[in-house]
């Protein structure tokens, strides 16, 4: 994401933090761990982070847990809902009608984010006909996306020999997103994983071939048991 990161950013990333695959869990390792986490997604420092976490506390869109963690407040998750679907729409917009590649469209996205207002968005999804999902597998009706969580778990989970079909590529990194989509590694893929992971890296066979990926790559891929 590039600099001056609004508001809505920021709850983005906590939002995606607190949901890594499962129910609403947010870090209880303290406030200084999810500052240092906003700062690497967000790729900005982490007093930057730290004094926009500050900020969200007095709005009331976050507050302290028991540990010193960050918690989306009622007010901050509804928030923070709005803003991942209005970037899961405007990504089928730039892929359906601008012509945007899958990869391309979340950077845009990104860009174009805060200057659409939500009845732009309602008018926009119903010009593409309600989309189910973003092009990167995340449904846009936010409740479907944490009830189908419980069905998912990260690709570097998996014990070695499992078959699985890829739903959803996780989009905070961009280079790593474009190396999905180079790579083949799209929703609807079925993979299996052929051994443990070692050096960092997991084996896979995809459309006959083995490769050889990441653990990084791997646990950014979020996968149900395939038939």
């Amino acid at each position: 994401m590039a600099a001056g990161h609004s508001v809505d950013d920021y709850l983005e990333t906590i939002y995606f933090l607190a949901f890594p695959i499962g129910e609403y869990r947010p870090d209880t390792k303290g406030a200084s761990t999810l500052a240092v986490r906003v700062a690497d997604m967000l790729g900005v420092s982490r007093a930057s982070a730290g004094e926009m976490l500050k900020r969200l506390e007095a709005d009331g869109l976050i507050e302290r847990g028991e540990h010193k963690e960050a918690i989306l407040t009622a007010e901050g998750r509804l928030q923070a809902e709005r803003v991942v679907r209005r970037h899961r729409i405007i990504e089928r917009l730039l892929t359906d009608f601008m012509g945007y590649t899958a990869a391309e469209a979340h950077e845009q996205a990104d860009l174009l984010g805060n200057t659409f207002t939500d009845e732009m968005v309602e008018r926009i999804a119903k010009q593409l006909g309600d989309p189910e999902r973003c092009p990167h597998g995340w449904p846009v009706d936010t409740d479907f996306e944490q009830a189908e969580n419980r069905e998912l778990q990260a690709l570097a989970d998996l014990e070695p020999g499992s078959r699985a079909e890829i739903v959803r590529l996780a989009e905070h990194d961009g280079s790593l997103l474009h190396w999905y989509y180079d790579a083949g590694l799209v929703p609807g893929t079925t993979v299996e994983l052929r051994a443990a992971p070692a050096a960092g890296q997991f084996t896979l066979k995809v459309h006959g071939d083995e490769r050889a990926i990441e653990e990084k790559a791997a646990a950014g891929l979020f996968v149900r048991p395939a038939a």
